[in-house]
C-alpha cells in the first residue's frame, strides 16, 4: 500500500514563535493527516511573494500582520489559478470571525489545539479554495476596510499596486484598466465594486471611469463646435485627459478650488 500524499501547508504568521508552534502541531497530527511545510512568511507582502511559487495546498494565515492583513492576502490569492485553501488563525478578532462564520469560512483560534487544527485541515483539503466572491463578503462583514494595493496575476505570480500610484481606472469589456504613472495594468473587478470599496479616494467622472480625487489638476474644454461646454479632467502627471459626462460634471466641478 503506498503512502498517503502529504498535504502541503503553508504558514503565515508574523510572530516566530507561532510558526513554530503550529509545525510542532502539524508534525503532532501527522498520524491522522500527514503533512509537509511547503513555505512560510512573517507578513502579508511575504505571503504574496512566496506562496505562489511553493505548491501549498493549504495556508495558515493570521488576521493581524503588519504591511498587509490576512484578509487582504486572501482576497489577492484568490485570483490565482491554481488558489491555496485558507484557514485563517487569530487572537481575538471578533467581527472577522463572525464574518468567517457567516460565509462558512474556516479558522482557529489562538492558542490553536492539535484536533481541531487536523479538522480544519481535512476540511480545507475537502473543500479546496475559497470562492472569490465569498472572501469579498467576509472583507466587507468583518470591517476589513479598503485593500492598501490591486493585484495583477501574471504567469503564477502576483503583482501588486499600491491603491494611492492608481490615477484612474477605466473600464473596458470585461477588463478595468488601472493606470499609473509608470503605465497600465489589467484587472478584472467590476468598476462599481471598486467605486463602493474605495469611495473616498476615486470619483466617476464618467460612467466607466473613476480617477483618483487626489490626483485632479483641473479640467479643460474640450474642443467642438456645440454651445454646450464638454470638459476633460486633467490628472496630476499624465498627459492624457478624460472626458468627463454631463450627467457626472455637477459631481465632479467643485473637486478643484
Amino acid at each position: 500500500m503506498s503512502a498517503p500524499t502529504e498535504l502541503r501547508v503553508f504558514i503565515a504568521d508574523d510572530e516566530a514563535p507561532a510558526r513554530t508552534r503550529l509545525k510542532e502541531l502539524l508534525a503532532d497530527v501527522r498520524g491522522d493527516i500527514a503533512t509537509r511545510v511547503a513555505g512560510e512568511a512573517a507578513n502579508g507582502l511575504e505571503v504574496i511573494e512566496r506562496l505562489p511559487a511553493s505548491g501549498a495546498q493549504v495556508l495558515l494565515l493570521d488576521i493581524q500582520m503588519p504591511g498587509m492583513a490576512g484578509i487582504e492576502v486572501a482576497r489577492h490569492l484568490g485570483r490565482l489559478e491554481h488558489a491555496p485553501a485558507i484557514v485563517f488563525v487569530t487572537a481575538h478578532d471578533r467581527h472577522a470571525v463572525e464574518a468567517f462564520e457567516l460565509n462558512a469560512l474556516d479558522y482557529l483560534m489562538k492558542p490553536v489545539r492539535a484536533a481541531r487544527l487536523a479538522a480544519a485541515l481535512k476540511k480545507a483539503q475537502a473543500a479546496g479554495p475559497v470562492p472569490r466572491e465569498r472572501l469579498e463578503n467576509t472583507a466587507r462583514l468583518s470591517n476589513a476596510g479598503a485593500r492598501e494595493f490591486f493585484s495583477v496575476t501574471e504567469r503564477h505570480r502576483i503583482a501588486l499596486v499600491p491603491v494611492g500610484e492608481v490615477l484612474y481606472l477605466k473600464a473596458e469589456l470585461k477588463y478595468v484598466t488601472l493606470r499609473t504613472r509608470a503605465g497600465e495594468h489589467l484587472i478584472e473587478e467590476p468598476l462599481v465594486n471598486i467605486e463602493r470599496e474605495f469611495a473616498e479616494r476615486f470619483v466617476r467622472v464618467h460612467r466607466n471611469c473613476l480617477v483618483a480625487r487626489a490626483a485632479i489638476r483641473g479640467f479643460e474644454r474640450a474642443p467642438g463646435e456645440d454651445d454646450e461646454a464638454h470638459w476633460l479632467v486633467v490628472l496630476d502627471g499624465l498627459e492624457e485627459r478624460l472626458p468627463v459626462s454631463r450627467r457626472q460634471w455637477p459631481a465632479v466641478r467643485d473637486l478643484v478650488t
